[in-house]
């Protein structure tokens, strides 16, 4: 439930998302997103967290940053870590629950309802402590995937839980071919948030 005088503020767990969507057959239209919570409330601020493969040539998500960017996200990125793991295959690594975290923390005193895109049960904590602070907690993700995406401690905190499948005819668009290795590395981050 939105109230049309509530402050806003999205909190999007970039890879998590990707990954919820992709389970679901669809792409996130970003400008359509943005535009369909703006309609909900007072959209105040739009966060979108990704890590960034920097040392390849060409980052698979740098048009997308760039793009979100310039049309009223407010970016928060970092440099994925490789390794390589015991059985020698190359991983990457790029979790940004924390900054997430802090900024969603430090924007409770001045919003009114905080819509989070993750299905990722770390983030219990965060919204028990919002909802003390009197922010209402609506979390955005899916059981309709196999395995469901969202944890169930999560979905059971949040004040509202809204299935992203059900956002599909409003804020989707269909998948586009993934062919080249830049998919294959955007995938491998996304999988291993």
């Amino acid at each position: 439930m939105f109230y049309k005088d509530e402050r806003l503020a999205l909190f999007i767990d970039g890879s998590n998302l990707y990954a919820a969507a992709k389970a679901l057959g669809f792409d996130i239209d970003y400008k359509l997103l943005r535009h369909e919570f703006m309609r909900r409330g007072k959209l105040l601020r739009a966060f979108y967290y990704t890590a960034l493969l920097e040392n390849d040539d060409y980052s698979p998500i740098r048009p997308l940053v760039d793009w979100l960017h310039y049309n009223g996200f407010t970016m928060v990125t970092k440099p994925a870590k490789e390794y390589t793991d015991s059985q020698g295959r190359r991983k990457v690594k790029g979790n940004m629950d924390i900054e997430l975290t802090v900024d969603a923390m430090e924007l409770a005193p001045r919003v009114d309802h905080i819509v989070l895109f993750s299905g990722d049960g770390d983030f219990r904590p965060l919204v028990e402590s919002l909802q003390r602070q009197g922010v209402r907690v609506s979390v955005v993700s899916t059981i309709r995937s196999q395995p469901p995406m969202i944890a169930d401690e999560l979905r059971r905190q949040a004040d509202n839980f809204i299935e992203l499948d059900e956002l599909k005819d409003v804020i989707g668009r269909p998948p586009r071919e993934h062919t080249g290795e830049r998919d294959v590395l955007r995938d491998r981050v996304a999988a291993e948030d």
